[in-house]
């Protein structure tokens, strides 16, 4: 009998050694190794692998770090979707402008930042390697191509500049069509203080600004460029630009703007080139802390994994060992 409980205590201490006995139970202890030694044990590999404390904090850590983005990639998405809907940009009409459409670039933005950050969410949530390992793949692929983009951006500026001139075209040539676009350019032309693409006479290429046109806005340009579309500081004038094409170029800067918005925008980024820098070296550092994150997590479990297979391999040794050496009865 003392032979039998001098083992029940050995065959314990291994268990516990291993982490599969907990220290406190020791008045399961003899029942337990009793089960185990008359053969009623079976093994059994078990889906559960159980993560160390650092391996748990960095699990709901990256779990938390990707929400957030999901959820703020999802309402960017759902923005976009709303102003495509909200100005059937997706009609058969108006589907061949779908390109120029801002609205797209939230769509886009949205739906690549709220999948990228699920498989993160989800793969942490749930300890899928699977799903962490398409997580990190794509924060890998993502922060090669804005590498790349970035090259790009530097080594074909003059390029860019044509493509950019392109855009605004298009802005002040659908400048009444589309709110998004018209949004956009008030806001240029506000900010930067300009008027049109190159010059304020780009409006004249405009069907409602021509002066050909029939209507009041003939030979007119939008109130954003207007000094001070302000009446009496506070209500805003939107006919101030009404007949300003009309007007003598000494006559005209003291009314509107008359500096195109290219190359004030050539200037202003040129001037806040260290502030561009330092927001892109912030977008990448995000990345990296996700993809710092998910590896470690992946290392965890694969760990843990291991750690768990050995002790249950062990087990099952211990007991064939003891099986073949006739302690069973």
């Amino acid at each position: 009998m003392y032979m039998h409980r001098s083992l029940y205590r050995k065959v314990a201490m291994v268990y516990f050694t291993l982490g599969l006995l907990p220290y406190s139970c020791t008045a399961a202890v003899h029942s337990y190794c009793s089960f185990l030694l008359k053969g009623q044990w079976h093994f059994r590999k078990s889906s559960h692998h159980p993560l160390d404390s650092l391996s748990c904090s960095i699990k709901y850590l990256t779990f938390i770090w990707n929400l957030t983005f999901c959820i703020t990639g999802s309402l960017i998405l759902a923005i976009g979707i709303w102003g495509l809907s909200d100005k059937e940009s997706l009609t058969s009409e108006r589907i061949t402008y779908l390109g120029s459409d801002p609205m797209l670039f939230f769509v886009l933005a949205g739906l690549a930042a709220s999948t990228m950050a699920l498989l993160g969410c989800t793969g942490a949530l749930f300890e899928n390697t699977c799903l962490l390992k398409l997580f990190t793949g794509g924060i890998i692929t993502f922060v090669i191509l804005e590498a790349l983009g970035g090259i790009v951006l530097v080594s074909v500026q003059h390029q860019i500049k044509a493509s950019l001139q392109d855009s605004l075209m298009v802005a002040v040539l659908r400048y009444q069509d589309d709110p998004d676009l018209q949004f956009i350019m008030d806001e240029i032309q506000a900010g930067l203080q300009c008027c049109g693409v190159e010059s304020y006479l780009d409006w004249k290429t405009n069907l409602y600004f021509n002066c050909s046109s029939p209507g009041v806005q003939a030979c007119g340009v939008p109130a954003s460029c207007c000094l001070d579309p302000l009446e009496n500081g506070t209500i805003s004038n939107s006919q101030c630009g009404f007949g300003a094409l009309k007007l003598e170029e000494f006559v005209a800067p003291s009314t509107i703007y008359l500096g195109g918005c290219v190359p004030q925008l050539s200037r202003w980024l040129h001037n806040h080139a260290g502030v561009i820098g330092f927001s892109c070296v912030i977008l990448i550092a995000v990345e990296v802390g996700s993809l710092l994150l998910a590896t470690k997590l992946l290392a965890g479990i694969a760990f843990a994994r291991t750690l768990h297979d050995s002790g249950r391999e062990q087990m099952y040794l211990l007991s064939h060992h003891q099986r073949q050496r006739g302690f069973y009865s």
